[in-house]
């Protein structure tokens, strides 16, 4: 991504797009203790991410499909390689009944894949689930339901308040389906490592 000598993105892009949002460890309760956000717009209008190490209970994305009318529904459907992997995942609290699709870059459609950086691209419309299900979607994705979106100057000033880490995505930690993990792993990316900072409390 092409940076300004301000350290901004280049033109067209917000300043954070692409940025994993981390949440501080002292923040230990409420909807955003321990998450890892993918933000996928930031700009003067807001930001918008999707939250990528909550799983969604009770559903899986067979069932989504089936409640989609996409695959039918019965024991002997199986669905193809990656298709069978993905987990539904707890985006944000936006618009929670809304699928969205964070995807690698090497599927597109026109007019409704978002672009988000070189190898990650958005897409929230049901033919991605479509191909996903007959083996014909992108390499790596993950389906989130909902996603985590900011008014105008709210994000920054949650960052200036110290509510929030930020750092560059890795691609591989957006679609891996350790959850539990992620969090962790997304601090170590900073050099934050909590188990040091947990056995060194107390210690001058």
């Amino acid at each position: 991504m092409a940076r300004s000598s301000s350290g901004r993105p280049g033109a067209g892009r917000g300043y954070l797009d692409g940025q994993f949002l981390i949440s501080m460890p002292s923040i230990s309760d409420g909807p955003f203790a321990r998450t890892v956000v993918y933000i996928c717009a930031h700009s003067a209008e807001g930001a918008m991410g999707i939250t990528i190490n909550r799983p969604a209970e009770k559903i899986s994305f067979r069932d989504l499909l089936v409640q989609l009318d996409i695959v039918p529904d019965g024991p002997e459907i199986r669905l193809p390689g990656q298709a069978g992997r993905i987990q539904v995942q707890r985006g944000g609290p936006v618009e929670t009944g809304r699928g969205f699709v964070l995807h690698s870059s090497d599927y597109f459609i026109e007019n409704s894949t978002l672009p988000i950086d070189d190898k990650v691209s958005l897409t929230a419309t049901l033919e991605i689930l479509k191909a996903i299900a007959a083996g014909n979607g992108p390499q790596q994705a993950m389906l989130a339901l909902g996603y985590a979106g900011w008014s105008p100057g709210q994000l920054d000033s949650e960052i200036q308040a110290n509510g929030w880490l930020h750092c560059p995505a890795i691609p591989d930690l957006i679609f891996d389906n350790n959850l539990e993990g992620k969090y962790d792993r997304a601090l170590l990316t900073m050099g934050i490592d909590l188990t040091r900072l947990s056995s060194d409390a107390g210690h001058a």
